[in-house]
């Protein structure tokens, strides 16, 4: 509080200043310069009080430490809150209440009460950003009446009691086994189900190559049979226009055989056997000679 007349004062960007004369505040003063004003002669009237009250506009932390609130569950704990806060209306921080900094560590140190009298350890533990939100939605609204904004309010630290803070421990423990062997489970889960899509596509692309090369030989040997079957008719064919040749004209028949005889001849392991359809008797001999 500055109140010597005469002083100058210097109010940064970081203040507000509080103008009072006799008691009442007439104005709020912004950054820069004033000065308090000097006594004056004013006949029998006194000279106005003037005093200057300087309110720190930057925000700030306010810590709540060690509160120990029983959880719906009746656990015993002990919880630490961090406030971060500043003052935008100077005049009602001031004016409204007593002190606005303890009246807003009695404020959330209540609504840490409400909250947590709410709610069950194993919640609390599995959700501390539930009761972060709660405690700054039942303090926000009513710091706001004595000039002070709540940006945040978090649970900084949360102390069980001895034995149950080493069974949590364990209970914790214990989630993060079952967590990470139900991660493992999911992993192996899903590469035996890759493996097994790779086997099933496997099979289906060789079952699918299998049959197309059957496909393709059965095609090959049904294009064979057929060239066969066409060659064979060829030959017949031409056997058949051989013959007929050879019956309108005997003697190419003869010359057919005549070459035959002489190719076979040049071959020394040929053999010529020639049978005769009709036995002759020694009477018709005779007859033949005679």
């Amino acid at each position: 509080m500055i109140t010597q007349p005469g002083q100058e004062i210097i109010i940064k960007d970081t203040h507000r200043g509080l103008w009072y004369v006799d008691g009442k505040m007439t104005k709020v003063l912004e950054a820069g310069r004033y000065e308090i004003p000097r006594a004056a002669f004013l006949g029998f009237k006194k000279q106005p009080k003037v005093e200057v009250v300087l309110v720190d506009m930057r925000e700030r932390d306010l810590t709540i430490k060690g509160q120990e609130i029983l959880t719906a569950d009746k656990v015993a704990i002990r919880v630490s809150i961090l406030v971060q806060f500043r003052v935008t209306d100077p005049r009602a921080a001031l004016h409204t209440v007593a002190n606005y900094e303890e009246r807003l560590y009695s404020d959330v140190q209540l609504a840490a009460r409400r909250s947590l009298a709410t709610m069950m350890l194993e919640e609390i533990l599995t959700n501390r950003n539930r009761l972060s939100e709660e405690i700054l939605t039942d303090v926000k609204e009513a710091a706001a009446g004595y000039g002070v904004a709540i940006r945040r309010a978090d649970v900084k630290d949360l102390v069980f009691p001895g034995n149950l803070q080493e069974i949590m421990n364990r209970v914790l423990a214990a989630e993060r086994n079952s967590q990470a062997q139900l991660v493992e489970a999911r992993t192996r889960a899903e590469v035996e189900q890759i493996e097994a899509q790779s086997r099933a596509e496997s099979s289906r692309r060789q079952a699918e190559a299998d049959a197309e090369a059957r496909r393709l030989e059965q095609q090959a040997e049904a294009e064979a049979a057929r060239l066969r079957a066409e060659t064979e008719t060829g030959i017949y064919e031409e056997r058949q226009k051989a013959g007929d040749v050879l019956s309108q004209h005997p003697e190419l028949l003869r010359l057919e055989e005549l070459r035959t005889l002489q190719e076979l001849a040049r071959n020394a392991n040929a053999r010529i056997y020639i049978g005769f359809d009709k036995q002759w008797t020694a009477s018709e001999d005779r007859e033949m000679r005679g």
